[in-house]
């Protein structure tokens, strides 16, 4: 571990026994006062709200931003990168009011892809994003090039920021083991399980359009998939109607439609 990301997670950790407040107590972050061109120009899903949700989304943002701390490592973080940071924590959980990640306290930007056994960033690894455990518990990294990218291409399926936190939301349950248990309601888990046991398949097959990495592993998958579902909802409701309608109940959204609101609380 670099010296400078010891002194960061050492900083982290006596920081949060000296100074946490209650739950429920975070102070709302201050946003720039550009905040509304920065998500207009850059977030679709906030684009495609209406008025109403468009403020619950800001308000989200500046809950998340009030008990989360974005840090960079050798690189600088302005207010576009905590925005989005803000936006790939809020969208998977828009269709839930009162959702707070208890698991997270600071993201860790890097200038590139890192290492994921020693943190270290160089342009020959490949690691884009992560979410820690042991020493870095209650701490993501993502690469800043790449959570930049993931907003700014709206017709891929792909957003790095949204898979790390849909793994975080996979462990709200204690497991990153695919089934979102937190999310689903009991009866959606053997379908879920035999969708994706089977959506695996295709993938290995060649047959399937979903992102390849999500063969790896049901952790994997679950998160690929839900990159795919924020992306490009219309598209994956039309190839993937069955898995698009798990995913419904598991978010509690509707993104295929022109105004991706909560289906009901």
């Amino acid at each position: 571990m670099t010296g400078l990301l010891l002194f960061i997670v050492c900083a982290g950790l006596l920081g949060w026994f000296l100074f946490r407040k209650p739950q429920g107590t975070a102070i709302a972050y201050a946003l720039p006062a550009n905040y509304q061109d920065l998500l207009m120009g850059h977030v679709a899903f906030y684009r495609s709200l209406d008025e109403a949700d468009r403020l619950r989304f800001v308000a989200r943002l500046q809950e998340f931003l009030g008990y989360t701390r974005v840090h960079g490592v050798n690189t600088s973080v302005d207010e576009l990168d905590k925005l989005l940071v803000a936006s790939s924590a809020v969208i998977p959980i828009f269709g839930f009011s009162n959702w707070h990640y208890h698991n997270l306290r600071d993201v860790l930007l890097y200038e590139d892809a890192f290492n994921s056994d020693d943190f270290t960033a160089s342009a020959k690894d490949n690691t884009l994003g992560m979410v820690g455990t042991g020493a870095m518990q209650r701490m993501m990294i993502l690469s800043k090039p790449a959570l930049r990218q993931g907003f700014q291409n709206d017709t891929d399926k792909n957003n790095t920021g949204i898979h790390e936190f849909v793994h975080l939301l996979d462990k709200a349950d204690g497991e990153v083991d695919g089934i979102p248990e937190q999310l689903l309601h009991r009866q959606y888990c053997i379908p879920w399980l035999n969708e994706m046991n089977e959506s695996i398949q295709e993938i290995k097959k060649g047959r399937s359009d979903i992102n390849p990495y999500g063969s790896t592993n049901k952790a994997e998958f679950f998160a690929v998939a839900a990159e795919y579902f924020f992306e490009r909802p219309g598209l994956f409701k039309k190839k993937h109607p069955e898995l698009y309608e798990l995913m419904e109940e598991a978010f509690n959204q509707q993104p295929a439609t022109d105004k991706p609101s909560a289906k009901k609380e």
